[in-house]
């Protein structure tokens, strides 16, 4: 384990006390099988999809705050930032590796789902979008702009993040699998401020933050359900459903899912994500920085990747 540097000096532009640590990890999926919750096909596909979901958003997350970092006063918040970067893009090339060690190990065909999610960021969301250049007054607008979307989706990683850490229906989970789900879930924890804290100092305010958040959250959710039906179309155990995020079927079984504790609840989470849009906000109230770095201190995939080769 790297030591621990000294705790910096206050800050206020940062509500992140503790110095980030950016881990490198190692997974080793030889033996997961794709139906890595036993018995439970529909869950494990629709978790399955976050690795799908992930690299492209997170690689785009690491090129904004580089971006970003220029317009940074706070020292201790640019730090924040480096060490957020390079634990985003350590979070984006483990999905990454998923997908292709993994997924397309057991046949699954991914590039379909991943080639929407390149083009949402590389056009859609990027520097021009659409390719037209802005003008320069309009950069840095837009530069804050979508660091507001980061914002909101970080707090919906954080949720995430906590619901993973304690739960314990998933009976006899694959453990590589699971402490992926663990390693990232725990340092969206830990760097749970780092997004909000950014935008706050780049000028970003409340109106604009409740818009944004009302846009994001939606989209991420119908992203990942398009994703999960993307997988079970190629179950034969769900093909005859059609699966697809515009027919009922599986937002119900989404649902009926979530009542054996096998997935948060759509409810639920649309409950949790609600402390987002309260003008008093703070993202240090949303999770334990103790219990993030107590699993991080125990991750198989971390301790592995920190043995001499």
């Amino acid at each position: 384990m790297p030591a621990t540097p000294e705790l910096p000096k206050f800050s206020k532009a940062s509500n992140t006390p503790q110095p980030l640590i950016p881990r490198k990890v190692q997974f080793d999926w030889a033996d997961t099988p794709l139906e890595w919750i036993p018995g439970q096909p529909f869950a494990s596909h629709f978790i399955n999809e976050i690795n799908l979901l992930l690299p492209a958003g997170e690689f785009w997350f690491c090129k904004l705050y580089n971006k970003a970092l220029p317009y940074i006063t706070d020292p201790k918040l640019r730090d924040d930032v480096q060490m957020f970067i390079r634990q985003e893009a350590m979070h984006a090339r483990a999905h990454g590796a998923a997908i292709v060690e993994y997924l397309h190990a057991h046949g699954i065909e991914t590039e379909s789902n991943t080639a929407q999610e390149d083009k949402l960021f590389e056009v859609l969301l990027a520097d021009e979008p659409f390719g037209v250049k802005l003008p320069k007054f309009a950069q840095k607008q837009w530069l804050v702009f979508r660091l507001g979307i980061v914002a909101a989706i970080e707090h919906m990683t954080c949720v995430l993040g906590n619901y993973v850490l304690k739960q314990d229906q998933w009976k006899g989970a694959d453990p590589v699998l699971l402490d992926l789900l663990r390693w990232h879930g725990a340092e969206e924890v830990e760097h749970r401020c780092v997004a909000f804290d950014v935008y706050r100092h780049l000028g970003g305010r409340y109106p604009s933050r409740y818009y944004l958040a009302s846009i994001a959250m939606p989209a991420i959710y119908g992203l990942w359900v398009h994703g999960a039906a993307h997988l079970m179309k190629q179950d034969e155990r769900f093909a005859h459903k059609k699966p697809s995020v515009f027919r009922p079927w599986i937002w119900l079984e989404w649902h009926r899912q979530s009542r054996h504790g096998q997935l948060p609840s759509p409810l639920w989470l649309v409950k949790q994500e609600l402390s987002f849009f309260s003008p008093w906000y703070n993202p240090v109230k949303e999770g334990s920085t103790e219990e993030a770095l107590a699993y991080l201190n125990r991750s198989p995939a971390a301790a592995r990747a920190a043995r001499p080769s």
